[in-house]
């Protein structure tokens, strides 16, 4: 996914989806796709693709619509981080996996021989 140089921070709210209209808009020409090909895709009326690239608010699962019309749903992998370890957490699960692979010699087992029963001779 290309850097991009907008700083969504420091956007107002009704910037921020003004500025994902423009983004969803610059997608679907990117695509060669017109409104009406991506309401189509998406089950919607082309009026609602309209409103929302000119930065009118949208449901979320408009929005989902549209990037599955789209083909585009991996821009919703930002979306989705991994956890990440801290190095303690790290030592911590080294540590786990050692302790359940040691072996210990096993106890010694004395056997008890019974003693050897006397000659009757």
């Amino acid at each position: 996914m290309p850097e991009t140089n907008i700083n969504w921070i420091l956007l107002k709210d009704e910037k921020v989806v003004e500025q994902l209209g423009k983004e969803l808009r610059r997608m679907r020409l990117s695509k060669n796709m017109s409104q009406a090909d991506v309401a189509k895709n998406a089950g919607l009326d082309r009026t609602t693709v309209v409103k929302l690239e000119a930065g009118r608010s949208a449901t979320l699962l408009t929005v989902v619509q549209i990037l599955r019309a789209m083909d585009r749903l991996d821009v919703l992998d930002g979306f989705h981080e991994e956890p990440q370890l801290t190095p303690y957490q790290v030592v911590e699960q080294q540590e786990k996996y050692l302790a359940k692979q040691r072996k210990r010699a096993s106890p010694i087992k004395y056997t008890i021989v019974p003693p050897k029963p006397k000659s009757t001779w």
